[in-house]
């Protein structure tokens, strides 16, 4: 079993920056893909990024690519989200997720919200116009 725990959001105004970190507990934390997820009010949670087990494969929700960047560092237990030139619509709680890969092996990444097994308690973006 792993916990997440989020850190790094608030309020930031449009253009800016902002980097999201997701610490995890336990000692098998490169035995999961990672992915981060968003929920603006109202709306379901939707997928933002993804990041295999050994980092080697990334992948991005449409509406971030170019923008946002995934990575982990399996020494700290952390994986990291990078936003830059936020918009206002990226506003919502963003979740760190991690998906149980030990039998999936070091190339393999998730995109579903079914697919992942535990989640952070989520942080709070708020991009201002």
């Amino acid at each position: 079993q792993v916990q997440l725990v989020e850190s790094g959001g608030g309020l930031v105004q449009a253009g800016g920056s902002l980097r999201l970190s997701c610490a995890a507990s336990g000692r098998t934390f490169s035995t999961y893909a990672m992915g981060w997820f968003r929920q603006a009010p109202g709306k379901e949670r939707e997928f933002v990024a993804a990041i295999s087990r050994n980092s080697g494969r990334t992948y991005y929700a449409d509406s971030v690519k170019g923008r946002f960047t995934i990575s982990r560092d399996n020494a700290k237990n952390t994986v990291y989200l990078q936003m830059n030139s936020l918009k206002p619509e990226d506003t919502a709680v963003y979740f760190c997720a991690a998906s149980d890969a030990s039998e999936r092996g070091s190339w393999y990444y998730a995109t579903g919200v079914q697919q992942y097994h535990y989640w952070g308690q989520g942080t709070q973006v708020t991009v201002s116009s």
